[in-house]
């Protein structure tokens, strides 16, 4: 499959230009082959985000989503991206229920949005982005199960990085991810985000914890990167590290997120490509010999590419001894 011989690539191809500057600098380090399939998912990601962002009411948008589950289902004709994502998922034996579950997660987002706690904070990362890294898994040649609770990692920290930076523009869209428990905890009401008289002190408190939480899945997902077949790696370790640096900027200025929305500036993603350089050069496959962490699941057992073990955490709470405040 190339960009010139079929048309849902390059249209995917263009997507992933416009809408996806951290992968698409990634996608520079993928096969051709691999980074082709990797914009045919990235475009039905955003085909799924933008049915509920950019419809005209939440039914409409609800029903557009049904309409992409039948196709998904093959319980209709599926338009040529569907059809491409099939092939590809059945080519690298990508589970269906992963790009199931996307669906859900964003269909959450077609009401005003609260979180609970943690564990709801985990299952909604999950649905919306952690799925996204274990699709990513088999359009870049990943194959070993034991991989997929660190990519699965790798897309939780991401999204939770996205919820600290993006609190104030989804306010203005009625959602709060950040988990009610935590707000309440240090005093906040969850309406003040809301209207715009939140304590910004208080909230970047909160902000600093779940960062640091993210911290932890970005460590994770580390420790499976020597999974991923070594060309298509490289771009993995860029996505991850230029990522990673808009909470560590965000840290840096207070993680107060009602200043505006934060960026990684052009040098500052020059400097982590080359950190990213740096690990794949230094690095022997050491890191399969570190075994996933279930805590970071809990409350994800049963889910597809979720650490099996951690359906041991459901029935009990069992207190992390490193944190009172992350999962």
């Amino acid at each position: 499959m190339t960009e010139r011989e079929d048309p849902v690539v390059a249209a995917s191809r263009a997507v992933l230009a416009e809408h996806a500057r951290t992968f698409n600098l990634a996608g520079a380090f993928l096969p051709p082959e691999r980074l082709d399939e990797a914009a045919v998912i990235y475009a039905f990601c955003r085909l799924v985000d933008d049915t509920v962002d950019e419809a005209p009411s939440a039914e409409v948008g609800v029903r557009e989503l049904a309409e992409i589950e039948a196709e998904l289902r093959q319980e209709s004709a599926p338009r040529p991206l569907l059809a491409g994502l099939l092939e590809i998922a059945e080519r690298r034996r990508i589970d269906l229920r992963v790009f199931e579950e996307l669906i859900i997660g964003v269909r959450s987002d077609s009401d005003e949005v609260r979180i609970a706690d943690d564990e709801a904070l985990l299952r909604y990362c999950y649905r919306v982005a952690g799925t996204v890294g274990l699709m990513m898994c088999g359009a870049i040649g990943v194959e070993s199960q034991t991989a997929l609770p660190f990519a699965l990692d790798l897309g939780l920290g991401m999204q939770i990085t996205n919820i600290c930076r993006d609190v104030a523009e989804d306010a203005k869209r009625g959602r709060i991810y950040i988990p009610e428990s935590r707000l309440r905890r240090v005093g906040i009401a969850p309406e003040t985000i809301l209207d715009g008289t939140v304590d910004r002190r208080l909230l970047s408190m909160v902000i600093e914890d779940l960062l640091k939480l993210a911290e932890r899945y970005y460590e994770s997902a580390d420790h499976g990167m020597s999974f991923i077949p070594a060309r298509s790696r490289v771009a993995i370790l860029v996505a991850s590290r230029v990522y990673r640096a808009i909470g560590r900027r965000l840290l840096a200025h207070g993680s107060d997120p009602m200043v505006g929305r934060t960026i990684v500036p052009r040098r500052g993603k020059a400097r982590w490509l080359s950190s990213a350089l740096f690990t794949f050069a230094t690095r022997r496959g050491q890191e399969r010999s570190v075994p996933h962490d279930p805590w970071l699941h809990r409350g994800l057992a049963g889910f597809p590419g979720a650490d099996p073990l951690a359906a041991r955490l459901c029935d009990r709470f069992v207190a992390d001894p490193r944190s009172t405040s992350t999962p």
